[in-house]
């Protein structure tokens, strides 16, 4: 019998988290402490696309490389990950609802929001993973699509909201780890608070309700997947639990388990 699993949304950071001694053994000190997942489905900020679409099932499917200007060293990563078609097609059995579609592109692989944490967290690259885009930025329609998505918690489905607690790469501080610009603290705060007073509805309306949030979400790609997680975590004791905290060039790495 699979082990239920629980849900997740991290902070997955650009390319060069690799080379961040502290934010690595974070994340593969919190793998760690989860078990094993029969396999992990990945919603990732980097990939927007509507309907619903399921990314490639095949083994050898290459990295998408969605970044420019690194040094070659980035792009010459692997993640070997095994496919995983019988977690497509039950995402197609249980994302279809009245009147939605589904649809597969069989060549998209996992882009950095997906690799670069996996490659942390699982490094033997032996777990099947399968991502898929976001249809919608709207609060409300992903956590209803983390809600129909629930399910495979129970057959051991590790399900993984990639993006970053605040995000404005315009705005992003320079200076050393651990400093960082009041709208990114203040956001960070709210949110941490938010999430773990299971406050759903004051979330969905993050864009009113919090502080500062125009400036740590000019655009909510990063923030939106936290959805998808927070709906698949409904249906269980609502234990929220604050995995990673502290900051990044002043951008918030606030990560969460949803039990």
């Amino acid at each position: 019998m699979a082990t239920r699993m629980p849900t997740l949304y991290l902070s997955h950071g650009a390319p060069p988290l690799a080379d961040d001694p502290v934010w690595t053994r974070q994340l593969a000190d919190w793998s760690g402490d989860l078990d094993r997942p029969t396999a992990i489905l990945v919603v990732s900020a980097h990939w927007e696309d509507a309907p619903l679409t399921v990314g490639a099932t095949a083994d050898d499917t290459p990295l998408t490389y969605d970044f420019w200007g690194f040094p070659q060293r980035y792009y010459d990563v692997a993640y070997p990950a095994p496919g995983a078609p019988a977690l497509a097609e039950r995402v197609r059995e249980l994302a279809t609802g009245p009147g939605g579609s589904i649809r597969q592109d069989p060549v998209r692989g996992l882009d950095h929001g997906a690799y670069v944490p996996l490659r942390e967290m699982y490094p033997e690259a032996d777990v099947p993973v399968l991502q898929v885009s976001m249809p919608t930025l709207d609060p409300a329609r992903l956590l209803e699509l983390g809600q129909r998505l629930a399910p495979l918690r129970e057959e051991g489905v590790l399900i993984m909201g990639s993006g970053f607690t605040t995000h404005n790469l315009r705005e992003m501080s320079r200076q050393a780890h651990g400093e960082a610009p009041s709208w990114s603290v203040e956001f960070d705060d709210w949110t941490h608070r938010t999430v773990l007073d299971h406050d759903v509805d004051t979330l969905l309306d993050f864009a009113h309700k919090a502080p500062a949030a125009a400036l740590a979400h000019p655009r909510s790609d990063h923030f939106a997947p936290l959805f998808v997680a927070l709906g698949a975590g409904l249906d269980g004791h609502r234990s929220s639990t604050s995995t990673v905290d502290g900051f990044w060039h002043g951008l918030a790495k606030r990560s969460f388990q949803f039990d």
